[in-house]
Order: structure tokens, then C-alpha cells, then sequence
């Protein structure tokens, strides 16, 4: 019987009793099965977000084309019905300049929500993290200067602390160190998003409790679409206001100064001229959270400050 001496380079793996040659060239497909699999999910990506991009813009252009029909069927009826003329011819004249107006200012670039929430995640797991670092209290209270450009979020290191006096002062001085007032000072994420709400209001920003909430909520929902529903239940007498948030863009609303709830602060701050203490929390009833913001009435305010 005779022996057959193995080749050294031709050794085995035991578990699959194949050549190493053989071993290496199977990995080497596997990799570039993975390469290939990876460039068609990238091409795939990319179309879709083509294909999104598409879907917003041919949304605009329906919309444009609407009002441009609208403008010319008023101004048909204009020239058919001299006696409506006028009103005929205003609304022709609104629809055909909004129909230009909307094609014309189509957004050419739409980011995607899931990219925002990544970034905002970041920021809020950064902040977090130095609240924790510095032993601050779970409060965040807006302050308002009355500029919405001067809202701040303030961290204090105790819930019984004295807010900070000179409001004016708060720029530029992110930690503040009077014993009385030690806190973090940092500005919301909702102040730009506020910024860009009050641009596009057709009215006067509400500064009753109520009014001011049924704007807010609508901001959200129609001009952000942050979130599907934004239902806000008012108690102006306890000075509270409480909405119900369902389905937001941005993940979880509870993390520090979500986008979502930093604005609806910043609003209510910016419409009362008075700190609000914000709170979050998950429901299982009515909607997925419950975004709280609190307030001192002119009465309560008076007490205090009597104390």
C-alpha cells in the first residue's frame, strides 16, 4: 500500500477539507458578491431619492397648475359676468400670480426626515451628556427677552433656584455661575424654526394662551410637518397648555430640546413674554406624547415676587 505525502502548499481546512487556494478564491467571491450587492443597494438609494425628489416637485407643479386655472376661469368669468367683474377679476389675478409664484419657487433640494433626526440625535446625546457631566436638574426653562432671536434654554442646577435677572445678559454666557442662579444656558433648537413660522404668518402672532396654541400646533403639522397631528388641550387659568403630538418626523420627543417641543416653548415663551417650563412624556392613550408647557400668571407672578 502506498502513502501519499501532502504538499505543503497545498494544505486543508479541516472544516471543509478544501485547498486553501480553493479557500482564498471563495472568499474572494463572497467579497465581491458582498461589493456588488452593496453598489446596487447605493444606485437603488438613489433612485429612490430621485424618485421622492420627483414626487415633491410634481406635487408643487400640480399645485401651481391649479391655481393658474383657477386665475383663468375667473378672469373667463370676469369678461361672461360684467357685473362680478371686479371680484372676478382680484381672484383671477391672486390665482395666476400664486400659480407663478409656486412653480417658480419649487424647492429644488428636500432632505430626507430620517438624516435631521440623525443629526439632531447627535446634538441632543452631546447635551445630554454635559447636563448630566455638570449635575444639573431634569427643568428646562425657556426664557424670552422678547425678541424670538433671545430665547434661551436654561438648565438650572436646582429646581427651587431664582431665574436669571438680567435676561439681556444671557447672550453669549453658557454657563452661569451666581450661586443663586448656577445653571446651563444654552439656545433651542426651535428658535430658527420659530423664526421661520412667524415669517410666515398672514396675521399677528397670538399672545392669548389659546389662539397662541391652535397656531403653534398648526405650524407644526401644515408648514413643518414634523408631525401628523398636534392636538393642544388649554387650561390658561393654571397656566398650562398640553398637546398631543402623533407620528413625529423626529423620533422620540422626549430627548433634550427636541425640535418639536423646543418650538412649541419657544412660541408659547415668545407669545407670553414669560418663562415656560417644558415637560415630556409618552401616552398610551390619546397619542404617542404629551408635550407640557407651564407658565406663571400675572397674579401668581406678583405673589412670588412679594415673597
Amino acid at each position: 500500500m502506498s502513502t501519499r505525502t501532502a504538499d505543503p502548499d497545498e494544505t486543508t481546512d479541516t472544516a471543509t477539507d478544501r485547498p486553501a487556494t480553493d479557500r482564498e478564491n471563495g472568499d474572494d467571491e463572497e467579497t465581491l458578491e458582498l461589493a456588488a450587492r452593496a453598489e446596487l443597494l447605493e444606485e437603488e438609494n438613489q433612485r429612490l431619492r430621485a424618485e421622492y425628489v420627483s414626487a415633491r416637485k410634481s406635487q408643487y407643479r400640480r399645485t401651481a397648475v391649479g391655481l393658474a386655472f383657477v386665475g383663468v376661469l375667473a378672469a373667463l368669468g370676469g369678461l361672461l359676468f360684467p357685473d362680478g367683474r371686479n371680484v372676478l377679476f382680484a381672484l383671477a389675478a391672486t390665482g395666476l400670480f400664486g400659480g407663478v409664484l409656486t412653480y417658480y419657487l419649487t424647492p429644488e433640494t428636500f432632505v430626507a426626515a430620517d438624516v435631521g433626526e440623525r443629526i439632531y440625535a447627535a446634538m441632543a446625546a452631546n447635551e445630554a451628556a454635559i447636563v448630566d457631566q455638570l449635575g444639573l436638574s431634569d427643568d428646562h426653562i425657556y426664557l424670552s427677552t422678547g425678541d424670538p432671536a433671545d430665547v434661551y434654554l436654561y438648565v438650572p442646577q436646582r429646581s427651587t433656584g431664582k431665574l436669571p435677572d438680567d435676561r439681556d445678559g444671557l447672550r453669549g454666557a453658557p454657563l452661569l455661575t451666581d450661586p443663586e442662579q448656577r445653571g446651563l444656558v444654552l439656545e433651542p433648537t426651535g428658535t430658527t424654526l420659530f423664526e421661520a413660522f412667524e415669517r410666515a404668518l398672514t396675521g399677528d402672532l397670538a399672545t392669548a394662551p389659546a389662539p397662541l396654541a391652535t397656531q403653534l400646533a398648526d405650524g407644526l403639522v401644515e408648514q413643518f410637518e414634523l408631525a401628523a397631528s398636534a392636538d393642544p388641550d388649554v387650561d390658561p387659568s393654571a397656566g398650562r397648555v398640553t398637546v398631543a403630538i402623533e407620528d413625529s418626523s423626529f423620533g422620540d420627543v422626549d430627548r433634550f430640546d427636541h425640535p418639536i417641543a423646543s418650538f412649541l416653548a419657544v412660541g408659547f415663551a415668545t407669545g407670553l413674554e414669560r418663562p415656560v417650563q417644558l415637560a415630556v412624556a409618552p401616552d398610551a392613550d390619546r397619542a404617542d406624547w404629551l408635550v407640557t408647557c407651564r407658565w406663571e400668571n400675572e397674579a401668581d407672578a406678583d405673589e412670588s415676587d412679594s415673597r
